[in-house]
């Protein structure tokens, strides 16, 4: 019998989305868990899987249309259904003998990265890229979860140095005449003048709208210091190649800002709360989000109860949001609260900024570039290793006083990293 293809349910949070991209076509052979389309929502982009087998009938809801939870996106119908149809709109076929089964021929492939009888799972950042590099997925060994095809793999096969396997070899290039001369591009005169309309993702759309609701609901106010960033930058130096091979990861300074940051939490618990009415709910865990830049727009992973991570298990978790946020595959529980902020506009060249806060957060810390400036140490002049970091916060909860010795707290327990360790 006929299935609904639904919306799901994603999250408390999310109760619509856009159709992205249509993976299958009507008329197409589906099997059950077949990727069908894709949605975008505010937070994450997810794949809606074929909840039975049989052919894609109908599609209810076109590329760009916004739909809720619940609404119907389209129709499967039993294979079986669909060929008794098809048999009897046939007509004269009717009277035709049946065709013996050895004689039959094969059934056709479905359409979407099938090869033979292995179908290749893969994010949409990997079919992207596969397609911007004429990359054929089906030849591509997927790093996933259950064999997933993830966009590193796609560039890893495109560059020649992935482990899997090998994508065909490419068709000859045939060779071309030089075109006359009055083929050569037309140079752009003067008065050519070009504008494109793209519409907004689901994602930046509701940045946007966000971002202006935080502004004047917040009483925003940001405060500035410097750190000097020698030790950490020397212990790192001392570390980094033990410390790469017992975790297999580099050791940067996100977790050193992470670990001082819980520090200063705790001595000043109003940065670490929200406002619910007229109530403060002041938080005595520490989930930290992360702020990664991907190509659909910044995301807020979180770091669970960070105040329990290594060093190693934070850099660890920092890598992989960083990775799956560029891939498409952070989840929504990935995302999902978080009691303070981290942003860092360093990776970008940012050498100041006033970052804006995560709602319903009070407080948000911004770093910077890392720069060798000139700076006095008793009495003489010296050249340092020096970042300027920010302090978003909320002046409804936190006061000015706070706000300052929280910073300073923070620049404290970076410039002595071995505070960290026994605060």
């Amino acid at each position: 019998m006929p299935a609904n293809i639904v919306v799901p349910e994603v999250g408390e949070s999310i109760v619509d989305a856009r159709v992205g991209k249509w993976l299958r076509k009507e008329g197409e052979t589906v099997a059950v868990g077949d990727p069908l389309v894709e949605l975008e929502t505010d937070k994450i982009d997810l794949e809606v899987a074929a909840p039975q087998g049989g052919v894609l009938k109908r599609i209810e809801r076109k590329d760009g249309e916004d739909v809720k939870v619940g609404e119907v996106l389209g129709v499967i119908e039993d294979a079986a259904a669909g060929a008794a149809d098809r048999s009897l709109g046939a007509g004269a076929q009717l009277s035709s003998p049946p065709v013996p089964a050895h004689d039959q021929p094969p059934a056709p492939e479905a359409a979407s990265n099938v090869t033979g009888s292995e179908k290749t799972r893969s994010t949409p950042a990997a079919r992207k890229a596969a397609q911007d590099r004429e990359v054929d997925l089906s030849r591509v060994q997927g790093s996933g979860d259950a064999g997933r095809v993830m966009r590193r793999d796609v560039e890893q096969a495109a560059a020649g140095t992935g482990n899997g396997r090998t994508a065909a070899a490419p068709e000859p290039v045939k060779a071309r005449a030089t075109p006359p001369v009055s083929e050569a591009p037309r140079p752009s005169s003067a008065g050519d003048r070009t504008e494109e309309r793209v519409r907004m993702s689901k994602r930046r759309a509701t940045i946007a709208r966000r971002l202006v609701e935080v502004q004047s609901t917040a009483a925003m106010l940001t405060t500035f210091n410097e750190v000097d960033m020698s030790a950490v930058m020397a212990l790192r130096e001392r570390h980094k190649q033990a410390f790469k091979e017992r975790h297999g990861i580099g050791l940067g300074i996100a977790s050193f800002f992470v670990k001082a940051s819980i520090g200063a939490l705790r001595a000043f618990p109003r940065i670490n709360a929200e406002i619910q009415g007229d109530e403060m709910v002041l938080k005595h865990y520490y989930d930290i989000g992360v702020a990664v830049g991907a190509s659909e727009g910044l995301v807020v992973p979180v770091l669970r109860d960070a105040d329990r991570l290594t060093f190693a298990q934070m850099e660890q978790q920092i890598r992989d949001f960083a990775r799956r946020a560029e891939d498409g595959s952070l989840s929504l529980a990935d995302l999902k609260g978080g009691t303070f902020t981290i942003t860092n506009g360093g990776v970008f060249g940012s050498l100041l900024s006033t970052p804006i806060i995560n709602p319903p957060q009070v407080g948000i810390l911004g770093l910077h570039a890392i720069q060798p400036r000139p700076v006095a140490v008793n009495g003489q002049v010296v050249i340092k290793a020096m970042m300027y970091v920010a302090l978003t916060y909320d002046h409804r909860i936190v006061d000015g006083s706070e706000a300052v010795q929280f910073l300073v707290r923070i620049k404290e327990l970076v410039e002595d990293p071995g505070a960290l360790l026994i605060d």
